[in-house]
């Protein structure tokens, strides 16, 4: 079984999915053809607070191919008790539950789902719809949020609390050096390629096939079945393809939910997929302002760090990322005492993205460090090296790995670091002024429970399969590979089957931990399957 190329863990392999990416064969979650599929178009609320008086439909039901108007006055029955409708990666608070009531929370929130056999037909009929609004007073300014700031009781799974050390505030006053401010960071969104689709097939019989742009196709059937008071075995969900998301698909978004309810009640297959507009009215990195205060002795080295970050959050659910342990985390510093707030805003809840928490932690800190490193007269890169931590500074205890301080001695010779000159406007690349500068990122090595299976053949073929996400970040290459080096087998003889509920369980694709999980997972089952070939 040994191959004459080596194309396992380490090796260079295309990627296994590219050719049916590039030729248009891989299919996502809006590109199913579907016999007699219906289209349904999201009508967005245009108000912050409050809730609906009225809605004029008259014209739109008028529209050539319009089959229903789903709006809180005919929608299907749904689920009362909110943990119906928490899924996996969910927040405490009472999650949104579209077309539920008249009530409104945030600008964007559907309001109406219009339904035709077009999707022509579904969006003119949509611009037909008038919604009257009674207004509440509304605030969605964070600066303004800031006043009513305050600790949730309960935090959501996976935030850490800052382990605080020393005394801060007194080293601070005591400090040759200082810096503080207020480092603001703005709200991002997640805007993948793909837009958040789905594709729901009434099956008949209680039963739907979900095609989804998810993170976490398991997830999402979970959420499905509690919300509708379906069976779960008879919700399957698939995501073999997924067009990026960032976070973004980590919870099931309206759209899914709304797809889901069309087809419920109409019992016939419902597309839904959002506007590009409408990607800003769901999930997104929150804004954050982290007041930083760090004092130095006169070499340079830390003797205070104080960071109290407040980011924003709906009213409805407490959305809370890691965000000032980053630094307290990475510097060496015998006092530090860090804080996390919550301001609430009439919004969506906010939601993970790329490297939650750290992103916005850590520039705001290298910020502020970059910041006391001019107030001491070092180099920027001389201070961090300075302070220096070979374990992790918070809470003492030693990494499985880091080679930080080989990376920034590689980075600098790459870069020529020593010729910087750190005079403002000095130096130029021909008749264009440049700057040169330094960070440090971090972010955890995690891992999760994942499950797969493996499937020898009698041709020498092998299957490996789990419900794991593949969202652009090369899943089905690293199962690939991982069997390849497992078993010896050439990668064109393995495949890999991603993103369909009914496979073996799988947590959803995110925090980085999608391939140390699931390459573990196919692992043991290739090895098994091996086994059991050479036992027999």
């Amino acid at each position: 079984m040994a191959t004459t190329m080596h194309e396992g863990i380490g090796a260079a392999l295309s990627r296994v999915d590219g050719p049916a990416k590039v030729t248009g064969t891989a299919r996502y979650a809006a590109e199913y053809p579907v016999d007699g599929l219906l289209y349904g178009v999201v009508v967005s609320a245009r108000i912050a607070r409050g809730r609906i008086v009225s809605i004029e439909e008259s014209a739109a039901r008028a529209v050539a191919g319009v089959v229903d108007i789903l709006t809180h006055e005919n929608r299907i029955e749904i689920a009362d008790a909110d943990k119906k409708y928490q899924d996996d990666v969910a927040p405490p608070g009472s999650p949104l539950r579209p077309l539920c009531d008249a009530e409104i929370h945030y600008d964007g929130q559907p309001a109406a789902l219009v339904v035709a056999e077009s999707f022509e037909a579904a969006r003119y009929a949509a611009s037909l719809i008038e919604l009257r609004y009674e207004r509440d007073a509304h605030n969605t300014r964070f600066a303004v949020a800031e006043a009513e700031k305050f600790v949730p009781k309960k935090k959501r799974s996976g935030f850490v609390p800052a382990k605080n050390r020393g005394d801060a505030k007194a080293a601070f006053d005591a400090a040759p050096h200082q810096v503080s401010g207020d480092y603001r960071k703005s709200t991002e969104h997640h805007n993948p390629m793909e837009m958040h689709a789905t594709t729901a097939i009434w099956e008949g019989e209680g039963k739907l096939t979900v095609y989804d742009k998810t993170q976490g196709p398991q997830n999402v059937q979970a959420y499905l079945a509690g919300i509708f008071d379906l069976k779960p075995a008879n919700v399957r969900v698939l995501n073999p393809y997924v067009g990026g998301a960032f976070g973004s698909g980590l919870r099931p978004q309206y759209n899914v939910y709304l797809a889901a309810m069309a087809a419920l009640k109409l019992e016939r297959p419902v597309r839904v997929v959002l506007t590009r507009q409408q990607m800003f009215t769901h999930v997104h990195r929150p804004e954050c302002t982290n007041a930083i205060a760090i004092g130095a002795e006169a070499d340079g080295q830390l003797s205070a760090i104080l960071t109290e970050a407040t980011q924003v959050t709906s009213r409805f659910e407490n959305y809370m990322e890691t965000i000032v342990n980053w630094g307290m985390m990475n510097y060496a510093c015998p006092n530090a005492e860090g804080a996390h707030y919550l301001a609430p805003v009439d919004t969506y809840t906010p939601g993970d993205m790329r490297a939650p928490g750290a992103a916005t932690g850590m520039t705001q800190f290298e910020i502020a460090l970059d910041e006391i490193a001019y107030e001491t007269g070092l180099d920027p890169l001389e201070l961090r090296l300075k302070n220096y931590s070979e374990v992790d500074a918070m809470h003492g205890t030693a990494y499985t790995s880091k080679a930080l301080r080989e990376a920034y001695a590689e980075g600098a010779e790459a870069f020529g670091w020593a010729e910087r000159s750190p005079e403002p406007r000095s130096m130029r690349e021909g008749n264009e002024l440049i700057g040169w500068g330094v960070a440090t990122g971090m972010w955890d090595a995690s891992f999760q429970q994942c499950s797969a299976r493996a499937r020898l053949s009698a041709n020498g073929s092998l299957e490996v399969a789990s419900a794991m996400s593949d969202i652009g970040t090369g899943t089905y290459t690293v199962m690939t590979q991982v069997a390849a080096d497992t078993l010896g087998l050439p990668a064109a003889a393995i495949t890999a089957t991603l993103g369909d509920s009914e496979l073996p369980t799988s947590p959803v694709e995110g925090g980085s931990w999608g391939a140390a999980s699931v390459g573990a997972a196919a692992g043991r089952p290739s090895v098994s399957a091996a086994t059991w070939v050479i036992t027999v």
